[in-house]
């Protein structure tokens, strides 16, 4: 789309309006795992209607037990809280609650990864997942006003045959989700493992994503590019390691889907004061902020968009409007929707410098 100008109005505000600024200028969110904002409450009540048993006494040990080391250590316990999800309503009930929430935080648009491999290896039918999933986000754009889109994503501590198989079997739900995704362990499992899976997903019209550079060097961002085309990366964030790549992700505008709370949960950076993030807006990318897996991380989008801002005094407010912008933007959404998004951004900067 073309360049998105900052409204006037940005001239007349100041830190002092950050708080209001961040809860109420609209946002997407591109990097959300819906599996990933299973509440303890929500894992022990699903527990309870499916008769699952899990391996923690109360919601209180099971969240006494989210002190992760690395990306690993997380996934494990990850996996466990998903083996709650059986039925549709179940995901369906999983859903509307991150819609609730995001919506709270001023989210008018999210993009939501699903992992169907999670559910269809303990027998959990695909049919149960998505139309779960596309139920959930009739209901938000119905009652919340919430827009959403479905992207399908592959694990990548599999092998590519059970990504191609996972692929087929979702496919008599093709018009249910806009494109695909690789998470779950980075390290070891380079892109390209997965090429000919994503080269059958782009002839099919479905949007490429991928998770590169979080844990992975920079060299697992470029092969996403090169060699699985995506059209976004997530994470992305060890680019810092490799000042050409940052140049080409400037130059190319490829939006980098950045997770701040859980980059310091996982321990990719010591410290927020430490994250790059305000590094890369000021080289130009098009980066935006996400919440990745809340429930885990300790925080939803706004929880994010708060602690950045708290600990680099440096942003202000044009690089709130520029990041809930570069969300929009970096969005799979119509040209016509996105501009009515920057549109209606602009409106509620004008409305707090009218205050």
């Amino acid at each position: 789309m073309d360049e998105i100008l900052p409204p006037a109005a940005l001239e007349r505000l100041t830190r002092a309006h950050l708080p209001a600024l961040l809860a109420r200028m609209p946002k997407a969110e591109l990097h959300i795992h819906i599996e990933g904002s299973l509440e303890p409450e929500l894992i022990f009540a699903l527990a309870r209607r499916n008769d699952v048993a899990l391996p923690y006494a109360s919601e209180q040990a099971l969240r006494a037990a989210y002190a992760f080391t690395d990306l690993q250590s997380f996934l494990d316990i990850y996996y466990a809280g998903a083996s709650v999800l059986l039925r549709e309503a179940d995901f369906f009930d999983m859903a509307m609650a991150y819609f609730r929430r995001a919506a709270a935080d001023g989210v008018i648009h999210a993009e939501l990864f699903f992992d169907p491999q999670t559910h269809t290896a303990r027998g959990v039918p695909m049919r149960a997942v998505i139309e779960g999933l596309a139920r959930a986000q009739a209901e938000a754009e119905a009652t919340l006003g919430l827009s959403s889109a479905l992207i399908l994503c592959f694990l990548r501590h599999l092998d590519e045959a059970d990504a191609i198989a996972t692929l087929e079997a979702a496919l008599p739900w093709r018009e249910r989700f806009i494109g695909v995704g690789l998470d779950s362990s980075e390290r070891g499992h380079p892109p390209e493992k997965f090429a000919r899976v994503f080269a059958r997903c782009r002839a099919l019209g479905l949007r490429p994503v991928a998770h590169a550079g979080e844990e992975g060097p920079p060299a697992y961002i470029r092969t996403a590019l090169d060699e699985l085309r995506v059209q976004r990366i997530d994470h992305g964030v060890r680019c810092v390691d490799d000042p050409d790549l940052v140049r080409t992700l400037a130059q190319s505008r490829v939006p980098l889907t950045v997770c701040p709370l859980s980059n310091i949960k996982l321990r990719v950076f010591a410290r927020m004061e430490d994250h790059v993030l305000p590094e890369l807006l000021r080289a130009g990318l098009c980066v935006t902020v996400n919440s990745d897996d809340p429930a885990y991380f300790g925080g939803y989008l706004l929880d994010n968009y708060r602690a950045l801002f708290a600990a680099h005094p440096s942003l202000g407010p044009r690089d709130a409007w520029r990041l809930a912008a570069n969300s929009f933007e970096a969005s799979f959404a119509e040209p016509a929707t996105k501009t009515r998004w920057i549109q209606a951004l602009a409106e509620s900067v004008d409305a707090i410098a009218s205050r």
